[in-house]
């Protein structure tokens, strides 16, 4: 490959890595065509960018982008797929679900909410982690279960008040 070519697919990793909030480093090698093809289908229902790269143009990238990312280096080995998400659970779920039975695709590392996880056995736990947006729909509906509960308890408080009251009413007369 000439150094223009290098140069350009550089640029253009390092756009990728910029572009997505999350990436998940994978070994897709041993896989047929037929999963291949199958895996890239789902990625892209999914929005999931998925793209083999030459480790030391992704690590050459890596470099162009602001952040220190050499905590993935010793990931960077062998055949190295990326799949680029904005949802940081997304791809540790498909990987899980691809991988059943056989292990690959296999998890290498994963950078996910700006936050480095090395080795096959944080897949669990990726595939738990919650999204931006779901997050904010637990907090939202945490910090609403306490109104709910005041407005709930005045509402039933104020029909037993009524109910107290118009007994001793009908007592007095």
């Amino acid at each position: 490959m000439r150094k223009e070519d290098k140069t350009a697919v550089i640029e253009q990793i390092a756009t990728t890595v910029e572009k997505y909030a999350n990436f998940y480093l994978t070994d897709i090698a041993t896989l047929n065509a037929a999963k291949t093809s199958s895996l890239r289908r789902e990625c892209s229902k999914q929005e999931i960018k998925l793209l083999v790269v030459k480790n030391t143009l992704f690590k050459k990238a890596l470099e162009k982008v602001n952040g220190d990312f050499s905590a993935l280096d010793s990931s960077l080995k062998g055949n190295t797929a990326v799949m680029f998400s904005n949802d940081a659970n997304s791809p540790a779920k498909l990987i899980k679900i691809f991988a059943k039975g056989t292990d690959i695709p296999k998890l290498k590392a994963a950078y996910v909410q700006e936050s480095f996880y090395v080795g096959a056995e944080n897949l669990e736990l990726l595939v738990n982690i919650k999204s931006k947006n779901e997050l904010i729909g637990d907090v939202i509906a945490l910090l609403q279960s306490p109104a709910k509960n005041v407005i709930s308890a005045l509402q039933s408080g104020g029909q037993t008040i009524h109910g107290v009251l118009k007994t001793l009413a009908e007592k007095t007369n």
